[in-house]
Formats: structure tokens, C-alpha cells, sequence
């Protein structure tokens, strides 16, 4: 049976802890349980976004491929967050050691109610275009 690879860019950040080891762990883990890392933006450091903290985020994107469908990759995606220290407490914007998020989804348009592709606000955030447009293909 043919397995198919879909195309995948994530955005991730983190702004508690030492961000850049978050990051790397997000990224060490995404590519052993969602698919593999081809590309990685540069870290770039940001304002905090809808919100107001004292602790800047570290951002960064990559490309994976996998053979996961779309909501696979979020339930994935979440776990290694909680992993890593995240806790969900409401919709609201607040500090958290590391943030993933599904950019793009092959050339998919979803728009559930905990699952949007392409993601509705990443045109509005400088922080995930700057390094999307960097590895993007």
C-alpha cells in the first residue's frame, strides 16, 4: 500500500525557561513522532504578541514531511507540548515554554473549531512570516 507525504511548515515558539533548548527539544521530538525536519528558519527574537510579559519569545519554522493527517499532527504536536511544560488554561495569550502551531498543511484549507489551515492569524505575525517565508519552497 503507497503511503503518501504531505508537506507540513510549523511555527513554534517559547518565551519561559531556556527558550532555545525548548525549541530544540520541540524540534528533536517532532521529527521522531511526526515526520522528518527538512528545514529550519533562523531564531529570531520577538514582542510578545496579544499580550503583555516581560519575557520575549524566541520564534522559529520548519518544514517536515509526513504521512500524518492533519489532525494527527495537532494531537501530536499538543502532547509534546504538554511535555514540555505547557498548560492550557482558556483561549487566552500568556507566557508558556513552548508553542507549536500547524502553519500549513499541504495546499489544505480546514477551519474547525480547534483545527484552521492555513493558520487565520500567521499573515497578521511577523514573528511566523519572517521565518516561514525564509524556508518556504
Amino acid at each position: 500500500m503507497a503511503t503518501f507525504v504531505h508537506k507540513v511548515y510549523l511555527g513554534l515558539g517559547s518565551n519561559q525557561g531556556d527558550r532555545n533548548k525548548q525549541l530544540a527539544r520541540a524540534i528533536e521530538l517532532i521529527g521522531e513522532r511526526v515526520g522528518k525536519v527538512i528545514r529550519q528558519s533562523s531564531i529570531i527574537e520577538t514582542e510578545p504578541w496579544g499580550f503583555t510579559s516581560g519575557n520575549k519569545f524566541l520564534n522559529c519554522a520548519i518544514f517536515i514531511e509526513t504521512e500524518l493527517l492533519p489532525r494527527k499532527v495537532l494531537e501530536v504536536t499538543k502532547q509534546i507540548e504538554r511535555e514540555l511544560g505547557r498548560r492550557y488554561k482558556g483561549m487566552a495569550y500568556r507566557d508558556r515554554p513552548i508553542d507549536i502551531d500547524i502553519l500549513l498543511y499541504d495546499d489544505i484549507t480546514l477551519d474547525e473549531p480547534d483545527l484552521q489551515i492555513p493558520h487565520p492569524l500567521m499573515y497578521e505575525r511577523d514573528f511566523v512570516m519572517i521565518p516561514l517565508r525564509e524556508i518556504q519552497q
